[in-house]
């Protein structure tokens, strides 16, 4: 299978869970992919599994000058980019008036604002070459106020929003924009999660692998050009919310 082939991606948040599985897939369509995360060690292991086609690029998203780097690092290594895969991100749970402050900070900056910064330094290259995909890894969150989640629901309903007024700006462009909305995915988040919630969904079968959400990105990525997969929600069977 070489959907992809001839293709460069860039991932952010590649060195583990959604963001690594969507790294190899894309690879394994052919595509040469532009792994970025701020864990230089994590990258180094990956890249070192993955071959050739696997290219590490290490960027704080949270420091800007390191996050506006995040075309020209694409570039300088791979020469040109056609897929960006915005997943980075992190996850607050629980009542919001025992939530640190500095976290909420943290979260946002993350989920939205990294993600926007992202999106408005690789759109010029897209746009000059008039053709170019972007998908936002958002949540089942961002469609549905999770009343134990207030500010990581919050931030996932500000992408639910931004993707589809991206979409609308740069389809004139040839540019496709949309989002993929997993349910609970077993990854480094759920570490945040309420004890009794994470063990019910361990219980019931509540979870999903990476690699299934990542399969989901592939299909968007595929479609012909006429075609834009804008929202994917992609949950467990026996999930409930």
């Amino acid at each position: 299978m070489n959907e992809l082939q001839g293709k460069v991606a860039a991932v952010t948040g590649a060195a583990s869970g959604i963001g690594l599985a969507s790294t190899e897939a894309m690879i394994n369509a052919g595509a040469t992919v532009v792994l970025v995360d701020r864990d230089a060690e994590a990258l180094d292991r990956v890249c070192g599994r993955l071959g050739d086609r696997a290219v590490p690029l290490i960027i704080d998203l949270l420091k800007p000058e390191s996050c506006a780097s995040l075309l020209d690092g694409v570039l300088a290594k791979a020469g040109r980019l056609d897929i960006l895969h915005a997943n980075a991100g992190t996850y607050i749970g629980g009542d919001l008036t025992e939530t640190n402050l500095d976290a909420i900070d943290r979260m946002l900056n993350l989920n939205v604002n990294a993600v926007m910064k992202n999106v408005h330094t690789v759109a010029p290259h897209m746009i000059e070459r008039g053709s170019g995909d972007i998908i936002v890894t958002s949540s089942v969150a961002g469609h549905f106020p999770v009343p134990w989640e207030p500010v990581y629901s919050a931030s996932k309903w500000a992408m639910t929003c931004f993707v589809q007024t991206m979409r609308r700006q740069l389809l004139k462009h040839g540019i496709r924009v949309g989002s993929v909305s997993p349910g609970p995915v077993i990854s480094a988040l759920l570490k945040d999660w309420p004890e009794e919630n994470l063990r019910k969904a361990k219980e019931s079968g509540g979870l999903i692998e990476p690699k299934e959400v990542a399969e989901a990105v592939l299909f968007m990525l595929t479609r012909p050009r006429t075609v834009t997969i804008r929202d994917v929600v992609i949950l467990p069977s026996a999930f409930d919310i």
